[in-house]
């Protein structure tokens, strides 16, 4: 078996599983734009073809011009066909990893998504992980390989963008190098230099470790601005103001955020996953999932005490989990959408990148609602000429953060 995995031909220098999606594509987009070969494998049909007619599936700025060169010269095509995991010398996999309905991390999405492939696999090829992991997936991931016969390298060398900067920051970034062997840790170290000279080695359990802590740290940030804001709410002060005294011409308060829903694939289901590691046992974390998560009950009950809802329709302005995005996944706005729902006499909502068909555009929200709520912070919010009440937590419209 052995042999005739080692036989195969290599026809591309990096092959990447979930290769389109969010994290996948623009590390193969950067790769291509470095001059390697690429291909992208992906069990998204539409995604598939999207890319391989050199159209990005979702949005990322500075990403479209470089998809489409990659795809002209023939550095960069996507396939479903699982075979194409044997192709390259390099194999990288980006699959989410997600916690469970008990907040559990779920082991098994990187094996399972091997094992789809784990047949074309071959003797020689360098494994790279690029997922969030639970800390002990990588030593999980080498077992399998080695009970499957295959002699391969395995590296975790975890992916650091922020969506919408993926083109910069692939670049810009110091890349955390991690593997068990010498041997892994060069050959991985090679692939990234290709983007960066910037390498961080690290163990395997410590650069897990270090992606959790990265998430989790800024989800923690998240929940100290969201708790401060409460606080100045309920004595009737502008948090917008006190920040900015704090955090003025002052470098030791320069990173405390402003208010706003912390959501998203990765941030909360981090947290999480870094609290089943340490045997639940973590009480910030918990603490900062209580204000995150309970920032939409908040606000909320903010207006209840100001309005009477059940006579009026509210707005919400932007369903993305973020400012800018295109992506609604985990997005707190929903969970704000379901509170008004029952208290409101209609809940409408708009967002310029998101496509549903239960939104309706803002001209129309504008036109009905009676009280507009930012869910997400998107830079058309920002210049927007209403007299309508209008709810801002974020600060982007510079008229004050109280509700």
């Amino acid at each position: 078996m052995s042999e005739d995995r080692a036989a195969q031909v290599t026809t591309a220098d990096v092959c990447i599983v979930g290769g389109c999606g969010r994290v996948g594509l623009p590390l193969g987009i950067a790769f291509a734009a470095r001059g390697l070969s690429v291909v992208l494998y992906d069990i998204n049909a539409d995604a598939v073809a999207t890319v391989n007619a050199a159209r990005l599936p979702f949005a990322e700025p500075g990403a479209a011009e470089p998809l489409a060169e990659a795809v002209a010269a023939g550095r960069l095509r996507a396939t479903t066909d699982p075979a194409s995991v044997g192709s390259s010398e390099h194999l990288v996999v980006v699959v989410g990893t997600p916690v469970d309905e008990h907040l559990n991390p779920d082991l098994g999405a990187v094996p399972r998504a091997l094992e789809r492939c784990a047949e074309h696999l071959r003797d020689g090829q360098l494994v790279v992980l690029r997922s969030t992991v639970y800390p002990g997936v990588t030593a999980l991931t080498e077992k399998l390989l080695a009970g499957k016969g295959i002699r391969a390298d395995v590296a975790f060398c975890p992916e650091r963008i922020a969506e919408g900067r993926a083109m910069t920051e692939l670049f810009a970034l110091p890349q955390i190098v991690a593997a068990r062997t010498p041997s892994a840790l060069a050959r991985a170290e090679k692939l990234f230099r290709h983007l960066t000279e910037q390498i961080v080695p690290l163990e395997p359990e410590e650069a897990e470790l270090a992606k959790l802590f990265t998430n989790t740290w800024r989800y923690i940030k998240f929940a100290t601005a969201n708790q401060f804001w409460m606080m100045a709410n309920d004595f009737g002060l502008d948090f917008a103001r006190i920040r900015h005294a704090v955090a003025y011409d002052y470098p030791r308060a320069a990173d405390l955020p402003m208010p706003g829903f912390a959501a998203g694939p990765c941030l909360f289901k981090d947290t999480m996953q870094l609290a089943a590691f340490n045997r639940n046992n973590f009480v910030l974390g918990h603490s900062a999932m209580l204000i995150n998560e309970g920032l939409p009950l908040y606000l909320v009950s903010r207006l209840e005490s100001r309005f009477d809802l059940s006579e009026m329709t509210v707005g919400i302005l932007g369903m993305a989990f973020k400012g800018g995005s295109d992506d609604p996944r985990e997005s707190l706005a929903y969970k704000l959408r379901k509170i008004l729902a029952l208290k409101t006499r209609e809940t409408l909502c708009t967002d310029p990148y998101v496509v549903d068909e239960r939104f309706v555009d803002l001209p129309e929200v504008l036109r009905r609602a009676d009280l507009l709520v930012i869910a997400a912070p998107h830079e058309q919010y920002a210049r927007l000429e209403t007299d309508i009440p209008l709810v801002d937590m974020w600060g982007l419209t510079g008229q004050g953060v109280r509700v």
